[in-house]
């Protein structure tokens, strides 16, 4: 391998990135935001490396989630605080059921941009360059709003930096207290259609809440009731973005990204030989690395090899994405062989980019049904090769919106126009997501 530098992935294969047409505007950007405050620390990033390594050893699970993309428009403290709240129901849950600890992580504070299968979109005769994300255009059908802006790089900047604000304010303030968040969880149990089927998951967790009253351990007494460890992740898509904001740790000598305390390389952007897969192999943060359908058992291994050549635990997350209909076919022989050679890894479940569908109305869509088949089958191929299921990783929202059809509250393809308000793909809202969390115990508590 050459020698890394922050800036080497300008000698690779581009893919999945923007044509600015004002490069000197591209560079004072660049130089801007290089000067602003890190928005994670690199203490943060080792942290969640060292709680990675217990969920390669399936000590601990792994929940992530959070929006598809982020939006400039959709920036509200509400919807920060319930996105935050729905993940933290869906871990009590998965805790309780797996009988683990849940390490958390949003995708939020930096998921702005969106790989897309073509650079253009024609509407009505019209070719104008594909919607990438607020950070890099915007989503209105006209010429100037899908330009790729430099300057929305620094706006998604300071915007990232007042959620990971609120984040740290949220875990730490008392909103994280785990009976405040199981209560949350019974007013869900009262509600839903299938109720009885959580209710007996919802008691003992109660019960296992009031023994330890009795024992005398309270929030009062003891911060981890009342307190949470969350962590923030995106896709390192927009390479310029991510190396104005990778440091030098001062401790370490080591470089790390510090626009997020995780890093993901998506199904598109997994060359061997490509910027992306260059940029991240030299930064220290944890990662992820999206595995899809078309994924090669021998091109992952090099891909493993590339990104973490020591073998270290916690460093690399495999993000298996293949859709209920193809993981039996084609997740085992990658497993098998990941495991034959011995490397280190998470294994985490993506049971959503590969169930999505198009609705009779024209409507993107996902059913509930597909998504939770996917995870079954993830579970139950670990089971059989005898390794760890480490995670799940859902595109979910704390807010009620109507964009997966299916559940136990019955969203059919009629009620997607209701409030369908994603940017980009479609959302489990988060009385699906709390739905899916309790399924998914049963799956892991069977497995």
């Amino acid at each position: 391998m050459t020698t890394w530098t922050p800036d080497s992935w300008r000698t690779k294969a581009l893919h999945q990135l923007p044509e600015y047409k004002d490069q000197a505007q591209l560079s004072r950007v660049e130089a801007e935001l290089a000067k602003q405050p890190p928005l994670v620390f690199a203490g943060e990033a080792r942290l969640l490396k060292a709680d990675l390594a217990k969920v390669a050893r399936g000590e601990a699970f792994l929940l992530q989630g959070g929006d598809c993309a982020e939006s400039f428009d959709e920036f509200k403290t509400t919807h920060i605080r319930d996105t935050f709240m729905a993940l933290l129901q869906m871990a009590v849950v998965l805790s309780f059921g797996g009988k683990k600890s849940v390490v958390k992580v949003g995708r939020m504070a930096g998921q702005f941009a969106k790989p897309r299968s073509a650079g253009t979109e024609t509407i009505n005769g019209v070719t104008l360059p594909s919607y990438r994300g607020d950070i890099i255009n915007g989503i209105n059908f006209t010429e100037q709003a899908r330009e790729p802006n430099p300057e929305r790089m620094v706006k998604a900047y300071h915007q990232a930096a007042s959620t990971l604000n609120l984040l740290r304010a949220f875990a730490q303030g008392g909103l994280a207290d785990l009976h405040q968040v199981h209560k949350w969880n019974r007013d869900f149990v009262e509600k839903s259609p299938q109720s009885e089927r959580y209710q007996a998951l919802a008691t003992q967790i109660d019960d296992a809440l009031d023994f330890m009253s009795a024992c005398g351990i309270s929030p009062e007494n003891t911060p981890q009731i009342r307190e949470t460890q969350f962590y923030t992740s995106h896709e390192a898509l927009l390479l310029p973005y991510e190396q104005a904001l990778t440091r030098l740790d001062s401790l370490t000598g080591d470089w790390y990204d510090c626009s997020a305390h995780m890093l993901w390389i998506g199904d598109r952007t997994r060359q061997l030989d490509g910027a992306h897969v260059e940029f991240c192999r030299g930064i220290n943060n944890p990662l992820g690395l999206k595995v899809g359908p078309t994924s090669n058992p021998d091109d992952i291994l090099r891909l493993i090899d590339i990104l973490n050549p020591e073998n270290e635990a916690g460093r690399l997350n495999l993000i298996v994405r293949m859709g209920a209909d193809n993981i039996a076919d084609h997740f085992p022989a990658i497993l098998k062989k990941v495991t034959a050679e011995g490397r280190n890894v998470v294994w985490s479940s993506d049971p959503m980019h590969g169930n999505t569908i198009k609705a009779g109305n024209g409507y993107k869509t996902r059913e509930v049904s597909s998504v939770l088949s996917e995870v079954r089958d993830f579970l139950s191929i670990h089971k059989a090769e005898g390794t760890v299921a480490g995670g799940v990783h859902f595109e979910m929202t704390g807010k009620n919106v109507t964009e997966c059809i299916g559940g136990a509250f019955q969203i059919t393809e009629t009620d997607l126009a209701d409030r369908y308000h994603t940017y980009c793909d479609p959302r489990l809202n988060a009385d699906q997501a709390l739905e899916l969390a309790f399924l998914i115990a049963d799956s892991i508590k069977s497995a």
